[in-house]
Order: C-alpha cells, then structure tokens, then sequence
C-alpha cells in the first residue's frame, strides 16, 4: 500500500474507538495524552504529603501509586471489566481529582493520613454502587444540568490554565516575562502546528507544542532537574504504604465527595461523547465511568494515593485532536505505569514547566466551555432553562470566588463546596430543574421534548 494511503487509514484509525492500531503508531498520542495530564495528576499528591509532613520515601510512594493507579484506571475505562459494567468503554484518562483535596487534607491534620485511606477505600466501594445504580437515578438529571456540569467544568479549568500560563500558582516569577514568552510560543506552535500539519501529523499538534516549549524552556534555564536527584533508576511501588483507619467522620465526608464526583463524571462523558464521537452518552457508559472510578480508587488506596475521576485536560485534548482510538490511548496509560516503576521516567515529566502546560491546556479548557454552550443550545433556550444556567454557573462561579460567603457553615459543607464550582452549580441547577414549571417552546426544541426522549 502506498505511503498517502497508510496516512489516510492510520488517521482514520484515530478516530474510531475500536480501530486496530500499530502500536507503534499509537504511542506519539498516547504521550501527548500523559504529557497533558501528568503534573496535574501528581500536584494533589504533592499537596497532601505537605499536609501529613511525609518523609522523602513516603512521597516517592505516593508518586509511583499515583502513576501506576492512573495508568491502570485509564486502560479500565478502555477496556471495562464484568461484562462492560465497571469501566466506560470510551477514551477516558484517568487521574488523581482535585475534589477531594480540601477533605484529605482537614482529616490528615486532625486524624492521619490513615484516616485518609480509609475513607478512600469505603468511599470507592460506595461509588461503585453509584455506578452500578446510575440508570436508575440518573433519570432524575435533565439534559440542562448536565450542560450546566459540563460548562462550570469548563469555567473552573480556566483559571488552572491562566496559573499554568503564568509559571504555576505561587511561583516567585509568576507572571514574569520568560514565563509568558514560554507560555505564548507553545500557545502559537500548538495552534500553529493544528492548523498547517496535514493529515495524521495533526493531530500531534499539542505534543509538537510542548516539546518546542519544553526545549525553549531548556535554553531559558527554567526546567528544574531537583526532581532528579537521589533517585533510585528501578522501584518496584509499595503496596499499602499506609495501614487503613476506618473513621466514620471520615467516611461520610468522603461519600458525599464520592457522590459529587459522580455528578461530574456525568458531566465528563456527556463532554467526550460530545466532542469525540457527537453524540450524547449511553446509560451504559455513564453507568460504567462512574463504577470504574470507583474501582481504581479503593485500588488506590491500597498503594496510599487520593480518589481518581476522568481528567478534563484530556477531554479537551480529544476535542482539539479527535484522537479516540482506544489502543493509542493505551499506550499512553502503559507510559504511566512504566513510569511508576522507573522513577527517573515520573523525573522527565514532572520537570515538563507549569508555562509549557499552560500554553497547550488554555485552549483545551476554552474548548470544554464551548462543548457545554453547545450542550446548552441542544436543550434548548427556553425561559426555564436560561433562568436554570444563569442562576446555577453563577452562584457556582461567584460563591466559589467569594469563599468567605461559607465562613459560619458547617465544616462538612465548606468541605464539598467552599471551593466546588461544579458541585454548587449542579446542586442548583437540578433543584432548580425540579421546582421550576416546565414550558413548551412552539418551534424550538423545548426541555420537555428533550427530556422525554431521554427518558
């Protein structure tokens, strides 16, 4: 066959989730995927390990059970487990969540990072049941508050990704001008590479970005090597490095945790469904996303990491690659766990600067907000549903700006929503849902006539 045609079918390849791939051809997307999301997937590690005062062995644990749970929670959502009821079957990447940071890190204070575990364990089983259950309550969630989920999604992400832009959230040079050249470069070899590459090469084009970042910040001295000192080249990760401590305190603010990132994998597949194949996600898949989170997170808990959900970062790469094919993102996920057994491996990515990220991720979170407007405009602009956004994404985003505005709640509720965007406006948004009067729209696609279908 000729070269032009083996173009043609590998980059038709890539977009369809059950095509056969080289595996050689699939690992360049499956690197772009872990690149995207690695520094964001050890930042909470990193976090906590502050929090509980871990010794340098103990956060090289959590590093290496971070890697290996990600990379296994990603081939799970790939390929599901007992008959496709734990796993989503769709090209979800799999990381440590930021949702439950503030939660780990009040119960590490006061009970131990044991407590922590324990919470993480029973919490998983809880959203396993969660998952297995969803065709049943998720009925209860209207096509306007999943794009509502999905908008404040995208909303929350921008500001993650205007701190990448800067140099990372609390660097000394935030803001500096090499930051902000680093951060503008790959912005412009990103889009730059997306719209001038020609066939399969295009859909490479966040890697292009962040190996011309990478090695511009190289010549501008800003990569910091430290993570590469004392390191051992082979580690095999520790299993259960912290004995469990089973608090019911601890478990209840984990569940209802559990149950918010629930709502917000909702949100997730309704996104990748949206941007990767156009259309909206089966009961199955939504069901078997959120079991498989629940899975690979009491799995985590035996290797001492923190809960894991569907990455944001990596559905915006999806909506800017099309890139879908389940064995190119594979690979990926095999990258992650061979990095949890070579720690100099975990040293190259983790060095990747915040300014190179933020120059890629900027453009991936603008692309979930707008997959939420489109969400939106498929339910439908009717009174109802304008009154349901508006009220919901603004209470959501504004309170969450405000933090001060949950300073006399109970703690339990600071916890879950003192810094959730997500979770205050979806719990508006579905309250508003149910006590608002339905309307029929004469010549649009009313609410009610979407909600029926999906019913």
């Amino acid at each position: 066959m000729a070269d032009s045609g083996q173009k043609v079918d590998t980059a038709a390849a890539l977009r369809d989730f059950d095509a056969k791939l080289p595996f050689w051809k699939g690992i360049p997307f499956g690197l772009q995927h872990v690149m995207a999301m690695f520094v964001a997937n050890l930042t909470p590690l990193f976090l906590i390990a502050g929090v509980a005062k871990m010794n340098t062995q103990e956060q090289q644990w959590l590093i290496q059970g971070g890697l290996l749970t990600a990379g296994l929670g990603t081939a799970l959502q790939l390929f599901p487990l007992f008959w496709g009821r734990i796993g989503s079957r769709l090209p979800m990447v799999a990381g440590i969540s930021f949702t439950y940071f503030a939660a780990a890190a009040a119960i590490a204070s006061k009970q131990g990072y044991g407590a922590v575990m324990g919470a993480v364990l029973v919490g998983g089983l809880f959203e396993i049941l969660l998952g297995l259950t969803a065709t049943w309550w998720r009925k209860a969630i209207s096509p306007i508050v999943s794009a509502v989920v999905v908008t404040s999604i995208g909303f929350s992400l921008l500001s993650v990704g205007a701190k990448s832009f800067g140099g990372g959230d609390g660097a000394k040079d935030f803001g500096s001008g090499q930051n902000i050249t680093i951060a503008t470069v790959t912005l412009i070899c990103c889009l730059g590479f997306q719209f001038l590459a020609k066939g399969t090469a295009k859909q490479l084009s966040v890697l292009f970005g962040l190996v011309v970042g990478y090695i511009l910040a190289l010549i501008l001295h800003k990569v910091d090597f430290s993570s590469f000192h004392n390191l051992s080249p082979v580690s095999l990760p520790h299993f259960l490095p912290f004995k469990p401590v089973f608090d019911w305190g601890a478990i209840i603010s984990f569940a209802l945790l559990y149950l918010v990132s629930a709502v917000e994998v909702l949100g997730d597949t309704a996104a990748l469904t949206d941007v990767g194949f156009d259309r909206e996600p089966t009961s199955k898949e939504t069901a078997g996303a959120i079991a498989g989170d629940g899975l690979i997170s009491s799995m985590a808990s035996l290797f001492g990491v923190m809960p894991l959900t569907s990455f944001a970062q990596n559905i915006g790469l999806v909506a800017m690659t099309k890139v879908v094919n389940r064995r190119a993102i594979l690979s990926g996920a095999g990258i992650l766990v061979l990095a949890s057994f070579f720690p100099p491996i975990a040293a190259v990515f983790n060095s990747l600067p915040q300014a190179v990220l933020g120059g890629c991720t900027i453009v991936m979170f603008g692309n979930i907000v707008v997959s939420g407007f489109q969400m939106i405009a498929r339910a439908g602009f009717s009174e109802r549903n304008i009154t349901i956004v508006a009220l919901s994404l603004t209470m959501g985003i504004g309170f969450t700006q405000v933090p001060d505005i949950f300073k006399y709640a109970p703690s339990l509720v600071q916890q879950i929503f003192g810094s959730n965007a997500i979770a205050i406006a979806f719990v508006v948004a579905l309250i508003l849902s149910w006590v608002l009067p339905r309307q029929k729209e004469d010549g649009r696609k009313g609410e009610d006539r979407k909600e029926d279908g999906k019913a």
